[in-house]
């Protein structure tokens, strides 16, 4: 913790607009949130910062009594203001890199923007209103809301085929109850979520693993076993696939999409993903309406806390698909379905993902220069380390964890009867990216020294 308190980041008011007091506090909730100022950071006294800047020391209070309400700092007696911890910050020693989330947005305070809305909407709401059962997926407003907001990779898309789910876990568990019956076939990614794996096996379906290259599912094998064994769907991940990265290319997609519609197969599209890069390609959904369910989440764009996804179903199965998810869950969230709508609406879902994605690139670049990783596109949110067979990972992950690193290796991805080795590392769940490429080099370490604790 330094001695002296930081005052570079007075010159970020300089650039912004309104109130002083506002420019103020903006500056200092960015400067916290770019790493610039750090946990424990001593800010500068009032009267200092009031004779910098060349204002009313009243007008410092109030923006130091602003940023105190947003949780940015807090005072100790006799010792001075200083940066506090932000909520969900690395605890010392300890670094995930398992749990695979969005980085916060750069340049804004997710914290202080949901609190913003959450007053709004209350404040224009009934409270009975939001707590009360809410028949269906969502709103016309909500879904026609949703249908904007995908619109990047889906193009044009009637609201009515746009339902709201409590979650892309729910949505994946409604639609494969509603694809599928117990016995019959899905055929999945060798290496695929873990959370698609756990709701094939409550239902009790068979899984047949597709081998994959650098874009995905293999054309060629995909079609030999889908005329081997009759699924009932085909499941991926278009765009950098969990947990391997592979992003299909426009052909690919096509070819897959092809393969499926020739063989009458249905298609489930977990998109998770699929608004992450800057340049969004088409989702699967947009080139077969008719024959692809197609799913995306807020947990990966913007945040996971807010528990919305959104489905997309073709037209004559879209009664049928809302009906299997209020049969999982009733209804989505009623706030966290206004809120999100509201985001949209107001462009503020768009900065945060325009945040996320800016943090995402600056990651994957620390990441790319400290490991060998090749696939994935800059705004990806997790990393894929190949390992050779009988390369012991777990004793990388042995290793990792006595350094404080948590890590996911492929046995929780692996489709049945594949062999693969490797780990995921996820780019997001540090605070800061200073904390992430220390984790890495960790990483590079063991890799270095044969896996070694």
């Amino acid at each position: 913790m330094p001695s002296h308190p930081s005052v570079a980041w007075l010159k970020r008011t300089e650039a912004l607009s309104g109130p002083a007091y506002k420019r103020l506090a903006q500056a200092l909730e960015a400067a916290i949130a770019e790493g610039e100022l750090q946990s424990g950071d001593l800010i500068p006294a009032q009267r200092d910062v009031a004779r910098r800047l060349g204002i009313d020391f009243t007008t410092v209070t109030r923006a130091y009594a602003l940023a105190r309400d947003r949780g940015l700092i807090e005072g100790t007696a006799g010792r001075g203001t200083f940066v506090r911890r932000q909520t969900g910050e690395d605890e010392a020693g300890l670094v995930d890199l398992s749990m695979n989330l969005p980085p916060q947005p750069q340049g804004l305070n997710l914290g202080a923007l949901l609190r913003e809305t959450t007053g709004l909407i209350l404040a224009r709401t009934d409270p009975a209103v939001l707590m009360a059962y809410h028949p269906g997926a969502g709103s016309l407003a909500q879904r026609t809301a949703a249908a904007h907001w995908l619109a990047p990779t889906l193009g044009e898309v009637a609201s009515e085929r746009v339902l709201i789910a409590s979650g892309a876990q729910t949505a994946l568990t409604a639609l494969l109850g509603l694809l599928a019956r117990p016995g019959q076939t899905l055929i999945v990614e060798a290496l695929t979520y873990p959370g698609l794996l756990a709701a094939a096996a409550q239902r009790g379906l068979r899984v047949i693993a597709c081998p994959m290259d650098d874009q995905g599912l293999e054309p060629q094998a995909l079609a030999q076993l889908v005329a081997r064994h009759a699924p009932v769907a085909i499941c991926c991940t278009p765009t950098f696939q969990n947990p391997t990265t592979a992003t299909m290319g426009q052909a690919r997609r096509e070819a897959i999409v092809e393969i499926a519609r020739k063989a009458g197969v249905l298609i489930l599209e977990d998109d998770a993903y699929g608004l992450s890069p800057t340049e969004p390609l088409r989702a699967l959904a947009s080139l077969w309406p008719e024959g692809v369910f197609h799913v995306a989440t807020t947990a990966k764009t913007l945040s996971p806390g807010l528990r919305i996804a959104f489905v997309v179903a073709p037209v004559a199965r879209v009664a049928e698909t809302s009906q299997a998810l209020h049969d999982i869950a009733q209804m989505p969230p009623p706030l966290m379905a206004a809120l999100v709508t509201h985001w949209i609406r107001e462009g503020d879902a768009q900065r945060v993902l325009d945040g996320v994605r800016r943090e995402a690139i600056v990651r994957r670049r620390v990441a790319a220069e400290i490991l060998p990783v090749a696939l994935g596109g800059p705004e990806s949110l997790h990393v894929w380390l190949e390992l050779p067979e009988g390369g012991r990972p777990g004793l990388l992950l042995e290793g990792a964890r006595a350094r404080g690193l948590s890590l996911v290796d492929a046995g929780s991805f692996r489709a049945p009867g594949i062999t693969r080795e490797g780990v995921r590392l996820s780019l997001g769940a540090p605070q800061k990216a200073s904390t992430l490429s220390r984790a890495l080099r960790e990483v590079a370490g063991l890799l270095a020294t044969g896996n070694r604790a």
